[in-house]
């Protein structure tokens, strides 16, 4: 299991979450092309909201942690390893450009975006703004 799939599983986001309802079923579509596979429309996704569940384990928190612009942050507060082998791992898992990783403040920034990004992409509820 990697450091994103640990992020969503902290967050409830994921295959603990296999539970969900099925919605109501769609109109077929088209057949996907040979090779690739499209979501299944008569599941639903659920969706999670991240930013009201970070900002309330941030209260809950003795340290001031703003996750909301920093990965390091945003692991802690998930109690997650925030090192910088961690980060640099999770970079590798999300694909980071090899320019990024040669700066670490540069990388987190993406990191922390690319993170936000793939949340939202996964089923959890975040502004637009945070990424």
């Amino acid at each position: 299991m990697g450091l994103f799939s640990k992020i969503l599983g902290k967050l409830g986001i994921g295959d603990g979450d296999k539970a969900a309802a099925p919605a109501a079923a769609a109109a077929p579509a088209a057949a996907p092309a040979p090779g690739r596979t499209t979501p299944d429309p008569s599941v639903a996704i659920p969706v999670v909201n991240v930013e009201e569940k970070l900002e309330a384990m941030a209260k809950a928190n003795p340290q001031e942690l703003n996750w909301r612009t920093s990965i390091v942050d945003l692991l802690k507060l998930l109690d997650l390893d925030s090192s910088f082998a961690a980060r640099k791992e999770l970079a590798v898992e999300l694909d980071c450009p090899d320019e990024l990783m040669k700066d670490s403040a540069s990388m987190n920034i993406w990191l922390h975006k690319q993170v936000l990004t793939k949340i939202a992409a996964n089923g959890g509820y975040i502004p637009h703004d945070l990424y």
